[in-house]
Protein backbone atom coordinates (compact mmCIF):
# COMPACT_ATOMS: atom_id res chain seq x y z
CA UNK A 1 0.00 0.00 0.00
CA UNK A 2 1.10 3.38 -0.81
CA UNK A 3 2.08 5.81 1.67
CA UNK A 4 2.04 10.17 1.83
CA UNK A 5 5.42 11.38 2.16
CA UNK A 6 6.42 13.28 5.55
CA UNK A 7 4.59 10.99 7.11
CA UNK A 8 4.74 9.51 10.92
CA UNK A 9 4.73 5.90 10.91
CA UNK A 10 1.60 4.40 12.85
CA UNK A 11 3.28 1.20 13.05
CA UNK A 12 7.16 0.51 13.37
CA UNK A 13 8.33 -2.67 12.35
CA UNK A 14 7.84 -5.43 14.79
CA UNK A 15 10.37 -7.06 16.48
CA UNK A 16 10.54 -10.77 18.04
CA UNK A 17 13.13 -10.32 21.04
CA UNK A 18 14.10 -13.85 22.58
CA UNK A 19 12.48 -15.06 25.63
CA UNK A 20 14.40 -17.50 28.71
CA UNK A 21 12.84 -19.93 27.26
CA UNK A 22 14.06 -20.02 23.85
CA UNK A 23 17.02 -22.79 23.68
CA UNK A 24 20.39 -21.35 22.59
CA UNK A 25 20.12 -23.64 19.08
CA UNK A 26 16.66 -21.77 18.57
CA UNK A 27 18.22 -18.40 18.86
CA UNK A 28 21.01 -19.17 16.55
CA UNK A 29 18.35 -20.10 14.25
CA UNK A 30 16.24 -16.90 14.67
CA UNK A 31 19.44 -14.87 14.06
CA UNK A 32 20.53 -16.62 11.25
CA UNK A 33 16.82 -16.31 9.54
CA UNK A 34 16.69 -12.57 10.57
CA UNK A 35 20.93 -12.12 8.96
CA UNK A 36 19.35 -14.19 5.70
CA UNK A 37 16.27 -12.14 5.31
CA UNK A 38 18.21 -8.86 5.62
CA UNK A 39 20.51 -10.35 3.07
CA UNK A 40 17.55 -11.21 0.90
CA UNK A 41 16.23 -7.22 1.34
CA UNK A 42 19.75 -5.80 0.33
CA UNK A 43 20.17 -8.22 -3.06
CA UNK A 44 16.30 -7.38 -3.68
CA UNK A 45 17.62 -3.68 -4.25
CA UNK A 46 19.29 -4.54 -7.16
CA UNK A 47 16.45 -5.93 -8.92
CA UNK A 48 14.94 -2.59 -8.79
CA UNK A 49 15.66 0.70 -11.26
CA UNK A 50 17.40 3.27 -10.28
CA UNK A 51 15.63 6.11 -8.63
CA UNK A 52 16.72 9.70 -8.89
CA UNK A 53 14.24 11.37 -5.97
CA UNK A 54 16.92 10.26 -3.04
CA UNK A 55 13.96 9.41 -1.14
CA UNK A 56 13.81 7.06 1.61
CA UNK A 57 12.11 4.00 2.55
CA UNK A 58 8.64 4.22 2.54
CA UNK A 59 6.85 2.91 5.48
CA UNK A 60 3.12 2.25 6.14
CA UNK A 61 0.68 5.06 5.63
CA UNK A 62 -1.37 6.80 8.34
CA UNK A 63 -3.63 9.62 7.31
CA UNK A 64 -2.96 13.15 8.16
CA UNK A 65 -2.20 16.37 6.94
CA UNK A 66 0.68 17.79 4.87
CA UNK A 67 3.45 17.37 8.02
CA UNK A 68 5.52 20.39 6.62
CA UNK A 69 3.93 23.55 6.10
CA UNK A 70 5.59 26.29 4.83
CA UNK A 71 7.18 28.18 8.07
CA UNK A 72 10.24 30.04 9.42
CA UNK A 73 11.89 28.64 12.53
CA UNK A 74 13.53 30.57 14.52
CA UNK A 75 15.34 29.75 18.25
CA UNK A 76 12.07 30.36 19.98
CA UNK A 77 8.84 30.47 17.77
CA UNK A 78 7.57 28.97 14.94
CA UNK A 79 6.36 31.66 11.69
CA UNK A 80 3.93 30.28 9.72
CA UNK A 81 4.43 31.97 6.14
CA UNK A 82 0.85 30.34 4.17
CA UNK A 83 -2.15 30.19 5.53
CA UNK A 84 -5.97 28.74 4.18
CA UNK A 85 -7.89 31.63 2.48
CA UNK A 86 -11.18 31.75 2.65
CA UNK A 87 -13.14 28.43 1.99
CA UNK A 88 -16.69 30.01 2.63
CA UNK A 89 -18.93 33.45 1.42
CA UNK A 90 -19.93 36.31 3.15
CA UNK A 91 -23.38 34.54 3.94
CA UNK A 92 -20.37 32.38 6.14
CA UNK A 93 -21.63 29.00 3.80
CA UNK A 94 -18.95 27.01 2.35
CA UNK A 95 -19.11 28.27 -1.30
CA UNK A 96 -16.08 25.59 -2.43
CA UNK A 97 -14.78 22.54 -2.22
CA UNK A 98 -11.59 21.01 -1.57
CA UNK A 99 -10.18 19.69 -4.80
CA UNK A 100 -9.89 15.61 -4.01
CA UNK A 101 -7.62 14.00 -6.07
CA UNK A 102 -7.80 9.93 -6.18
CA UNK A 103 -4.37 8.05 -6.65
CA UNK A 104 -5.15 4.72 -7.49
CA UNK A 105 -3.10 1.87 -8.68
CA UNK A 106 -1.47 -1.99 -7.67
CA UNK A 107 0.02 -2.88 -3.81
CA UNK A 108 3.71 -1.42 -4.33
CA UNK A 109 3.35 0.69 -7.38
CA UNK A 110 4.52 3.70 -6.32
CA UNK A 111 1.84 5.81 -5.58
CA UNK A 112 3.85 6.92 -2.26
CA UNK A 113 6.66 8.64 -4.69
CA UNK A 114 3.84 10.05 -7.09
CA UNK A 115 2.14 11.84 -4.07
CA UNK A 116 4.92 13.30 -3.08
CA UNK A 117 6.31 14.88 -6.28
CA UNK A 118 2.42 16.02 -6.69
CA UNK A 119 2.63 18.31 -3.43
CA UNK A 120 5.83 18.93 -3.41
CA UNK A 121 5.18 20.81 -7.19
CA UNK A 122 1.79 22.01 -5.95
CA UNK A 123 3.66 23.93 -3.30
CA UNK A 124 0.34 24.72 -1.78
CA UNK A 125 -0.64 25.10 2.34
CA UNK A 126 -3.39 22.72 3.78
CA UNK A 127 -3.28 19.30 2.20
CA UNK A 128 -4.34 16.79 3.17
CA UNK A 129 -3.15 13.10 2.85
CA UNK A 130 -6.28 10.67 3.19
CA UNK A 131 -4.91 6.91 2.97
CA UNK A 132 -7.13 3.89 2.43
CA UNK A 133 -5.09 2.08 5.02
CA UNK A 134 -6.22 4.01 7.82
CA UNK A 135 -9.61 2.48 6.77
CA UNK A 136 -9.28 -1.42 7.27
CA UNK A 137 -12.24 -3.26 9.02
CA UNK A 138 -11.56 -4.79 12.70
CA UNK A 139 -10.46 -8.45 12.09
CA UNK A 140 -12.11 -10.94 14.35
CA UNK A 141 -10.51 -13.90 16.47
CA UNK A 142 -10.94 -15.80 12.96
CA UNK A 143 -9.30 -13.86 10.61
CA UNK A 144 -6.15 -12.49 13.07
CA UNK A 145 -5.32 -15.88 13.12
CA UNK A 146 -5.50 -16.21 9.02
CA UNK A 147 -3.80 -13.18 8.96
CA UNK A 148 -0.98 -14.16 11.55
CA UNK A 149 0.05 -17.11 8.62
CA UNK A 150 -0.93 -15.00 5.72
CA UNK A 151 -4.07 -16.31 4.81
CA UNK A 152 -6.17 -12.97 5.09
CA UNK A 153 -7.18 -11.31 1.94
CA UNK A 154 -6.19 -7.70 2.53
CA UNK A 155 -6.07 -6.65 -0.83
CA UNK A 156 -10.00 -7.44 -1.49
CA UNK A 157 -12.89 -5.12 -1.02
CA UNK A 158 -14.40 -6.96 2.16
CA UNK A 159 -11.10 -5.87 3.83
CA UNK A 160 -11.93 -1.97 4.12
CA UNK A 161 -14.69 0.21 5.31
CA UNK A 162 -16.32 1.54 2.69
CA UNK A 163 -18.73 3.43 3.99
CA UNK A 164 -17.00 4.99 6.41
CA UNK A 165 -14.20 5.72 3.33
CA UNK A 166 -16.96 7.77 1.62
CA UNK A 167 -18.16 9.58 4.67
CA UNK A 168 -14.77 10.29 5.91
CA UNK A 169 -14.19 11.95 2.23
CA UNK A 170 -17.41 13.99 1.59
CA UNK A 171 -17.02 15.40 5.08
CA UNK A 172 -13.32 16.39 3.92
CA UNK A 173 -14.92 17.87 0.43
CA UNK A 174 -17.19 19.99 2.31
CA UNK A 175 -14.69 21.72 5.05
CA UNK A 176 -15.78 19.44 7.77
CA UNK A 177 -13.53 18.25 10.62
CA UNK A 178 -12.95 14.41 10.27
CA UNK A 179 -11.80 11.68 12.61
CA UNK A 180 -9.97 8.92 10.86
CA UNK A 181 -9.28 5.34 12.53
CA UNK A 182 -5.74 5.07 13.35
CA UNK A 183 -4.55 0.99 12.56
CA UNK A 184 -2.01 -0.88 14.27
CA UNK A 185 -0.45 -2.96 11.01
CA UNK A 186 1.21 -5.82 13.61
CA UNK A 187 -1.68 -6.22 15.08
CA UNK A 188 -4.25 -6.21 13.02
CA UNK A 189 -6.89 -3.70 14.38
CA UNK A 190 -7.87 -0.07 15.26
CA UNK A 191 -5.63 2.08 18.26
CA UNK A 192 -8.32 3.36 20.63
CA UNK A 193 -7.20 6.79 19.55
CA UNK A 194 -8.78 8.44 16.34
CA UNK A 195 -6.68 11.13 14.39
CA UNK A 196 -8.13 14.23 13.68
CA UNK A 197 -7.85 15.94 9.98
CA UNK A 198 -9.15 19.50 8.66
CA UNK A 199 -8.58 22.26 6.50
CA UNK A 200 -7.74 20.80 3.34
CA UNK A 201 -7.29 23.15 0.23
CA UNK A 202 -6.50 19.87 -1.21
CA UNK A 203 -7.49 15.70 -0.66
CA UNK A 204 -5.36 13.11 -1.75
CA UNK A 205 -7.19 10.18 -1.65
CA UNK A 206 -4.37 7.01 -2.11
CA UNK A 207 -4.90 3.80 -1.82
CA UNK A 208 -5.59 0.27 -4.06
CA UNK A 209 -9.04 0.78 -4.50
CA UNK A 210 -9.02 4.45 -4.49
CA UNK A 211 -12.01 4.84 -7.16
CA UNK A 212 -14.00 2.31 -6.09
CA UNK A 213 -16.50 1.13 -3.09
CA UNK A 214 -17.41 -2.69 -2.15
CA UNK A 215 -20.68 -2.38 -4.24
CA UNK A 216 -20.02 -0.92 -7.40
CA UNK A 217 -16.21 -3.10 -7.37
CA UNK A 218 -18.59 -6.40 -7.40
CA UNK A 219 -19.91 -5.77 -10.33
CA UNK A 220 -15.90 -4.84 -12.28
CA UNK A 221 -15.88 -8.72 -11.95
CA UNK A 222 -15.53 -9.50 -15.90
CA UNK A 223 -18.55 -12.26 -16.42
CA UNK A 224 -19.77 -10.19 -19.04
CA UNK A 225 -19.22 -7.23 -21.44
CA UNK A 226 -22.56 -5.77 -20.77
CA UNK A 227 -22.54 -6.07 -16.70
CA UNK A 228 -18.99 -4.98 -17.10
CA UNK A 229 -19.92 -1.87 -18.74
CA UNK A 230 -23.38 -1.21 -16.81
CA UNK A 231 -21.13 -1.23 -13.75
CA UNK A 232 -18.53 1.09 -14.88
CA UNK A 233 -20.63 3.99 -15.90
CA UNK A 234 -22.16 3.62 -12.32
CA UNK A 235 -18.98 3.53 -10.84
CA UNK A 236 -17.79 6.37 -12.92
CA UNK A 237 -21.46 8.72 -12.20
CA UNK A 238 -20.68 8.24 -8.50
CA UNK A 239 -16.48 8.73 -7.88
CA UNK A 240 -17.14 12.05 -10.20
CA UNK A 241 -19.00 13.35 -7.49
CA UNK A 242 -16.20 12.97 -5.09
CA UNK A 243 -13.03 12.89 -6.86
CA UNK A 244 -12.10 15.87 -9.23
CA UNK A 245 -9.24 14.08 -10.63
CA UNK A 246 -8.37 10.19 -10.97
CA UNK A 247 -4.74 9.09 -11.35
CA UNK A 248 -4.33 5.58 -11.88
CA UNK A 249 -0.23 4.53 -11.21
CA UNK A 250 0.61 1.95 -13.69
CA UNK A 251 3.65 0.07 -12.72
CA UNK A 252 4.94 -3.40 -14.23
CA UNK A 253 3.87 -6.06 -11.97
CA UNK A 254 7.80 -7.46 -11.33
CA UNK A 255 8.75 -4.23 -9.80
CA UNK A 256 6.15 -4.26 -7.64
CA UNK A 257 6.82 -7.87 -6.58
CA UNK A 258 10.46 -6.89 -6.03
CA UNK A 259 9.21 -3.91 -3.77
CA UNK A 260 6.44 -5.64 -1.86
CA UNK A 261 9.30 -8.67 -1.07
CA UNK A 262 11.96 -5.36 -0.09
CA UNK A 263 9.38 -3.77 2.10
CA UNK A 264 8.39 -6.66 3.73
CA UNK A 265 11.07 -8.48 4.71
CA UNK A 266 13.25 -5.02 5.40
CA UNK A 267 10.38 -3.12 7.61
CA UNK A 268 7.88 -5.63 8.57
CA UNK A 269 10.08 -8.49 9.76
CA UNK A 270 8.43 -11.02 7.40
CA UNK A 271 10.02 -13.73 5.68
CA UNK A 272 10.58 -14.08 2.13
CA UNK A 273 7.96 -17.38 1.66
CA UNK A 274 5.46 -15.67 3.37
CA UNK A 275 5.58 -12.62 1.36
CA UNK A 276 5.41 -14.54 -1.89
CA UNK A 277 2.73 -17.09 -1.14
CA UNK A 278 0.42 -13.67 -0.05
CA UNK A 279 1.66 -12.22 -3.43
CA UNK A 280 0.57 -15.17 -5.11
CA UNK A 281 -2.74 -15.89 -3.41
CA UNK A 282 -4.18 -12.89 -2.65
CA UNK A 283 -2.17 -9.64 -4.25
CA UNK A 284 -2.05 -10.54 -7.73
CA UNK A 285 -5.29 -12.10 -8.31
CA UNK A 286 -6.95 -9.07 -6.39
CA UNK A 287 -5.14 -6.70 -8.67
CA UNK A 288 -6.64 -8.71 -11.48
CA UNK A 289 -9.84 -8.82 -10.63
CA UNK A 290 -10.67 -5.51 -8.68
CA UNK A 291 -7.90 -2.96 -9.51
CA UNK A 292 -6.71 -3.41 -12.96
CA UNK A 293 -10.15 -2.56 -14.05
CA UNK A 294 -10.35 1.24 -12.36
CA UNK A 295 -7.46 2.42 -14.46
CA UNK A 296 -10.29 2.81 -17.06
CA UNK A 297 -11.73 5.78 -14.74
CA UNK A 298 -8.76 7.11 -14.36
CA UNK A 299 -8.38 10.81 -15.90
CA UNK A 300 -4.94 10.38 -16.26
CA UNK A 301 -2.90 7.07 -16.24
CA UNK A 302 0.89 7.54 -14.99
CA UNK A 303 3.24 4.98 -16.32
CA UNK A 304 6.74 4.00 -14.60
CA UNK A 305 5.17 6.30 -11.89
CA UNK A 306 7.73 8.64 -10.22
CA UNK A 307 9.66 8.93 -13.62
CA UNK A 308 7.23 10.12 -15.63
CA UNK A 309 7.83 13.46 -14.92
CA UNK A 310 5.36 14.98 -18.05
CA UNK A 311 2.61 13.60 -16.52
CA UNK A 312 3.45 14.77 -13.16
CA UNK A 313 3.82 18.22 -14.49
CA UNK A 314 0.23 18.35 -16.61
CA UNK A 315 -1.71 17.06 -13.38
CA UNK A 316 0.18 20.08 -11.04
CA UNK A 317 -0.83 22.62 -13.48
CA UNK A 318 -4.19 21.20 -13.79
CA UNK A 319 -4.76 21.31 -10.00
CA UNK A 320 -2.92 25.20 -9.88
CA UNK A 321 -5.92 26.13 -12.56
CA UNK A 322 -8.62 24.43 -11.07
CA UNK A 323 -7.45 25.96 -7.12
CA UNK A 324 -7.18 29.79 -9.08
CA UNK A 325 -10.77 29.27 -10.42
CA UNK A 326 -12.27 28.38 -6.49
CA UNK A 327 -10.37 31.65 -5.15
CA UNK A 328 -12.79 34.03 -3.09
CA UNK A 329 -13.08 37.70 -2.36
CA UNK A 330 -14.92 37.70 1.23
CA UNK A 331 -13.61 41.16 2.99
CA UNK A 332 -15.40 42.76 0.18
CA UNK A 333 -17.92 41.71 0.30
CA UNK A 334 -18.19 42.12 3.78
CA UNK A 335 -17.62 46.04 3.32
CA UNK A 336 -20.45 46.26 0.82
CA UNK A 337 -23.17 43.98 2.41
CA UNK A 338 -26.00 44.46 4.65
CA UNK A 339 -24.29 47.87 6.77
CA UNK A 340 -27.67 49.60 6.82
CA UNK A 341 -29.84 47.43 8.96
CA UNK A 342 -30.44 47.76 12.79
CA UNK A 343 -27.47 46.25 15.15
CA UNK A 344 -29.12 42.53 15.54
CA UNK A 345 -31.05 40.88 18.42
CA UNK A 346 -27.71 39.07 19.34
CA UNK A 347 -25.34 41.94 20.36
CA UNK A 348 -24.96 42.58 23.73
CA UNK A 349 -23.28 45.21 24.74
CA UNK A 350 -22.44 46.13 28.37
CA UNK A 351 -23.99 48.71 29.63
CA UNK A 352 -22.09 51.96 29.37
CA UNK A 353 -22.04 53.10 32.97
CA UNK A 354 -19.32 56.25 34.06
CA UNK A 355 -16.89 53.85 35.08
CA UNK A 356 -17.07 51.83 31.58
CA UNK A 357 -16.79 55.00 29.73
CA UNK A 358 -13.76 56.17 31.94
CA UNK A 359 -11.86 53.17 31.08
CA UNK A 360 -12.80 53.08 27.18
CA UNK A 361 -11.57 56.91 27.41
CA UNK A 362 -7.97 55.79 28.96
CA UNK A 363 -7.52 53.01 26.64
CA UNK A 364 -8.48 55.24 23.63
CA UNK A 365 -6.24 57.71 23.86
CA UNK A 366 -2.73 57.41 21.92
CA UNK A 367 -0.69 58.98 24.75
CA UNK A 368 -1.87 55.95 27.44
CA UNK A 369 1.25 54.72 28.81
CA UNK A 370 1.86 50.80 28.19
CA UNK A 371 1.44 49.87 31.50
CA UNK A 372 -2.06 51.65 31.97
CA UNK A 373 -3.25 50.19 28.59
CA UNK A 374 -2.93 46.68 29.82
CA UNK A 375 -4.01 47.66 33.42
CA UNK A 376 -7.18 49.07 32.33
CA UNK A 377 -7.98 46.87 29.23
CA UNK A 378 -7.72 43.74 31.56
CA UNK A 379 -10.40 45.05 33.93
CA UNK A 380 -12.40 45.80 30.91
CA UNK A 381 -12.13 42.17 29.68
CA UNK A 382 -13.45 40.77 32.95
CA UNK A 383 -16.36 43.09 33.05
CA UNK A 384 -17.19 41.84 29.53
CA UNK A 385 -16.61 38.26 30.26
CA UNK A 386 -18.80 38.13 33.74
CA UNK A 387 -21.39 40.16 31.19
CA UNK A 388 -21.06 36.89 28.88
CA UNK A 389 -21.51 34.05 31.22
CA UNK A 390 -24.82 35.72 32.52
CA UNK A 391 -26.14 34.36 28.94
CA UNK A 392 -25.05 30.72 29.41
CA UNK A 393 -27.81 28.39 30.25
CA UNK A 394 -28.62 27.80 34.12
CA UNK A 395 -31.32 25.35 35.70
CA UNK A 396 -33.11 25.58 39.32
CA UNK A 397 -31.26 23.74 42.08
CA UNK A 398 -31.08 23.63 45.95
CA UNK A 399 -28.38 23.57 48.01
CA UNK A 400 -28.27 23.28 52.19
CA UNK A 401 -26.29 26.04 53.61
CA UNK A 402 -24.40 25.78 56.84
CA UNK A 403 -27.07 27.20 58.72
CA UNK A 404 -29.11 24.12 58.13
CA UNK A 405 -31.50 26.20 55.73
CA UNK A 406 -32.62 25.33 51.96
CA UNK A 407 -31.71 27.77 49.24
CA UNK A 408 -33.23 27.84 45.86
CA UNK A 409 -30.34 28.96 43.40
CA UNK A 410 -29.15 28.07 39.81
CA UNK A 411 -26.31 26.42 38.68
CA UNK A 412 -24.81 25.96 35.04
CA UNK A 413 -26.95 23.97 32.83
CA UNK A 414 -24.33 22.67 29.96
CA UNK A 415 -21.57 20.39 29.94
CA UNK A 416 -18.25 22.16 30.32
CA UNK A 417 -17.03 25.64 28.94
CA UNK A 418 -13.96 26.52 26.41
CA UNK A 419 -12.63 29.34 25.25
CA UNK A 420 -10.93 29.97 22.23
CA UNK A 421 -8.42 32.67 21.56
CA UNK A 422 -7.59 34.33 17.99
CA UNK A 423 -4.37 34.95 18.18
CA UNK A 424 -2.45 37.10 18.88
CA UNK A 425 -4.62 39.89 20.97
CA UNK A 426 -7.31 37.30 21.64
CA UNK A 427 -5.10 35.43 24.00
CA UNK A 428 -4.51 38.37 26.39
CA UNK A 429 -8.61 37.87 27.55
CA UNK A 430 -7.37 33.99 28.46
CA UNK A 431 -6.78 35.30 32.11
CA UNK A 432 -9.76 37.11 32.93
CA UNK A 433 -11.94 34.06 31.75
CA UNK A 434 -9.12 31.45 33.91
CA UNK A 435 -10.09 33.80 36.25
CA UNK A 436 -14.07 33.68 37.01
CA UNK A 437 -14.50 29.98 35.00
CA UNK A 438 -12.47 27.70 37.00
CA UNK A 439 -11.16 24.87 34.90
CA UNK A 440 -11.64 26.14 31.70
CA UNK A 441 -10.47 24.43 28.01
CA UNK A 442 -8.73 26.83 26.08
CA UNK A 443 -8.19 26.65 22.41
CA UNK A 444 -6.27 28.65 19.79
CA UNK A 445 -6.81 29.87 16.29
CA UNK A 446 -4.38 32.04 14.13
CA UNK A 447 -6.14 33.96 11.57
CA UNK A 448 -3.80 36.79 9.96
CA UNK A 449 -4.14 38.85 7.07
CA UNK A 450 -2.47 38.39 3.52
CA UNK A 451 -1.40 41.51 2.78
CA UNK A 452 -1.15 41.00 -0.72
CA UNK A 453 -4.96 40.28 -1.03
CA UNK A 454 -6.21 41.72 1.94
CA UNK A 455 -8.08 38.37 2.89
CA UNK A 456 -7.85 36.54 6.18
CA UNK A 457 -6.23 33.20 6.14
CA UNK A 458 -5.68 30.93 8.64
CA UNK A 459 -2.18 29.39 9.82
CA UNK A 460 -3.29 27.10 12.70
CA UNK A 461 -5.73 26.38 15.17
CA UNK A 462 -5.58 24.02 18.36
CA UNK A 463 -8.52 22.91 19.90
CA UNK A 464 -9.78 20.28 22.62
CA UNK A 465 -10.77 17.21 22.06
CA UNK A 466 -14.50 16.67 22.17
CA UNK A 467 -15.20 20.63 21.36
CA UNK A 468 -18.36 19.77 19.96
CA UNK A 469 -20.26 19.32 23.19
CA UNK A 470 -19.31 22.45 24.55
CA UNK A 471 -20.35 26.19 24.83
CA UNK A 472 -17.51 28.17 23.58
CA UNK A 473 -16.43 31.59 24.43
CA UNK A 474 -14.24 33.07 21.20
CA UNK A 475 -12.47 36.05 22.21
CA UNK A 476 -11.26 38.85 20.39
CA UNK A 477 -10.17 41.82 21.51
CA UNK A 478 -11.43 43.87 18.31
CA UNK A 479 -13.68 43.24 15.09
CA UNK A 480 -13.45 45.61 12.38
CA UNK A 481 -15.25 43.77 9.11
CA UNK A 482 -15.52 40.69 11.10
CA UNK A 483 -13.76 38.69 8.27
CA UNK A 484 -11.83 37.33 10.84
CA UNK A 485 -14.19 36.58 13.26
CA UNK A 486 -16.45 34.84 10.44
CA UNK A 487 -13.28 32.57 9.97
CA UNK A 488 -13.01 31.31 13.21
CA UNK A 489 -16.78 30.87 13.65
CA UNK A 490 -16.66 28.66 10.52
CA UNK A 491 -13.78 26.82 12.56
CA UNK A 492 -16.12 26.32 15.02
CA UNK A 493 -19.12 25.05 13.24
CA UNK A 494 -16.62 22.23 11.05
CA UNK A 495 -15.74 21.13 14.36
CA UNK A 496 -19.78 20.42 15.01
CA UNK A 497 -19.86 23.44 17.68
CA UNK A 498 -23.97 24.16 17.66
CA UNK A 499 -23.83 27.33 16.51
CA UNK A 500 -26.32 28.65 19.18
CA UNK A 501 -23.16 27.52 21.66
CA UNK A 502 -20.59 30.07 20.03
CA UNK A 503 -20.27 33.55 22.10
CA UNK A 504 -18.22 36.21 20.40
CA UNK A 505 -16.63 38.14 22.68
CA UNK A 506 -14.65 41.24 22.00
CA UNK A 507 -13.82 44.75 23.52
CA UNK A 508 -14.27 46.83 20.36
CA UNK A 509 -16.44 46.25 18.06
CA UNK A 510 -17.42 48.00 14.27
CA UNK A 511 -21.18 48.03 12.89
CA UNK A 512 -19.91 46.61 10.11
CA UNK A 513 -18.64 43.56 11.69
CA UNK A 514 -21.44 42.79 13.60
CA UNK A 515 -23.61 42.96 10.59
CA UNK A 516 -21.48 40.53 8.91
CA UNK A 517 -21.24 38.18 11.65
CA UNK A 518 -24.93 38.25 12.65
CA UNK A 519 -26.18 37.66 8.80
CA UNK A 520 -23.73 34.52 8.18
CA UNK A 521 -24.19 33.30 11.52
CA UNK A 522 -27.67 34.38 12.89
CA UNK A 523 -28.05 32.46 16.40
CA UNK A 524 -24.26 33.15 17.54
CA UNK A 525 -24.21 35.54 20.42
CA UNK A 526 -22.24 38.90 19.94
CA UNK A 527 -20.94 40.45 23.19
CA UNK A 528 -18.93 43.57 23.60
CA UNK A 529 -18.47 46.62 25.79
CA UNK A 530 -18.92 49.28 23.00
CA UNK A 531 -19.76 49.16 19.23
CA UNK A 532 -18.44 51.97 17.19
CA UNK A 533 -19.94 53.29 13.85
CA UNK A 534 -17.08 53.52 10.56
CA UNK A 535 -14.56 51.40 9.44
CA UNK A 536 -11.67 53.61 7.25
CA UNK A 537 -10.74 52.78 3.45
CA UNK A 538 -7.87 50.46 5.55
CA UNK A 539 -10.49 48.64 7.72
CA UNK A 540 -9.72 50.52 10.68
CA UNK A 541 -12.42 50.84 13.69
CA UNK A 542 -13.02 54.64 13.63
CA UNK A 543 -12.57 56.39 15.99
CA UNK A 544 -10.85 53.02 17.40
CA UNK A 545 -8.40 52.32 19.82
CA UNK A 546 -5.35 51.56 17.52
CA UNK A 547 -3.72 48.41 17.08
CA UNK A 548 -4.63 46.46 20.02
CA UNK A 549 -1.72 43.97 19.80
CA UNK A 550 0.66 45.99 19.37
CA UNK A 551 -0.08 48.09 22.03
CA UNK A 552 -0.45 45.38 24.42
CA UNK A 553 2.45 43.79 23.59
CA UNK A 554 4.68 46.68 22.77
CA UNK A 555 5.08 46.26 19.20
CA UNK A 556 5.60 48.34 16.30
CA UNK A 557 5.82 45.83 13.82
CA UNK A 558 3.33 43.59 11.99
CA UNK A 559 2.06 40.76 14.26
CA UNK A 560 3.91 37.54 13.16
CA UNK A 561 1.28 35.54 15.22
CA UNK A 562 3.84 33.95 17.51
CA UNK A 563 5.06 35.85 20.14
CA UNK A 564 7.15 33.79 22.25
CA UNK A 565 5.03 30.64 21.88
CA UNK A 566 6.33 27.48 19.69
CA UNK A 567 3.46 26.23 18.03
CA UNK A 568 2.34 22.99 16.56
CA UNK A 569 1.37 22.27 12.92
CA UNK A 570 -1.48 19.73 13.37
CA UNK A 571 -4.46 18.77 11.28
Amino acid sequence: MAAPPARADADPSPTSPLTARDPPGRQAEKNETACEDRSNAESLDRLLPPVGTGHSPRKRTTSQCKSEPPLLRTSKRTIYTAGRPPWYNEHGTQSKEAFAIGLGGGSASGKTTVARMIIEALDVPWVVLLSMDSFYKVLTEQQQEQAAHNNFNFDHPDAFDFDLIISTLKKLKQGKSVKVPVYDFTTHSRKRDWKTLYGANVIIFEGIMAFADKTLLEGLVPVSPCRLLASSRSLAHRLHQLLDMKIFVDTDSDIRLVRRLRRDISERGRDIEGVIKQYNKFVKPSFDQYIQPTMRLADIVVPRGSGNTVAIDLIVQHVHSQLEERELSVRAALASAHQCHPLPQTLSVLKSTPQVRGMHTIIRDKETSRDEFIFYSKRLMRLLIEHALSFLPFQDCVVRTPQGQDYAGKCYAGKQITGVSILRAGETMEPALRAVCKDVRIGTILIQTNQLTGEPELHYLRLPKDISDDHVILMDCTVSTGAAAMMAVRVLLDHDVPEDKIFLLSLLMAEMGVHSVAYAFPRVRIITTAVDKRVNDLFRIIPGIGNFGDRYFGTDAVPDGSDEEEVAYTG
